[in-house]
């Protein structure tokens, strides 16, 4: 067992996003994304579930073209989808992503 302070994880830009995980299984792995204000995350094809969760900030998340406000506390979980994601004003999320058996 190991205790993981999600608010105080460093994180890397989205060029380096591998550095961002900080558990990795082989049925799963967790990662800190972090956006800056205006920030985005390009849309990408996850063959996995995922959740995420918002340590801090506000983002909108769009799954398959619906989108959900999602703000500190708040937690989305998606069964494999198109994912894309932008922020005004800046948030930092654990994502997890789950594989689909």
């Amino acid at each position: 067992m190991k205790v993981y302070d999600l608010k105080t994880i460093q994180s890397y830009p989205y060029e380096e996003r591998d550095k961002n995980v900080f558990y990795k299984a082989k049925e799963f792995k967790a990662r800190i994304i972090e956006l800056p204000p205006g920030g985005e995350m390009p849309t990408c094809e996850m063959e996995s579930y995922v959740i995420f969760f918002v340590v801090n900030g506000a983002a909108e998340v769009s799954v398959n073209e619906e989108t959900a406000n999602l703000e500190t506390g708040r937690c989305l979980i998606t069964e494999p989808a198109t994912l894309s994601m932008k922020t005004k004003d800046g948030v930092k999320i654990m994502g997890v992503q789950i594989g689909k058996r």
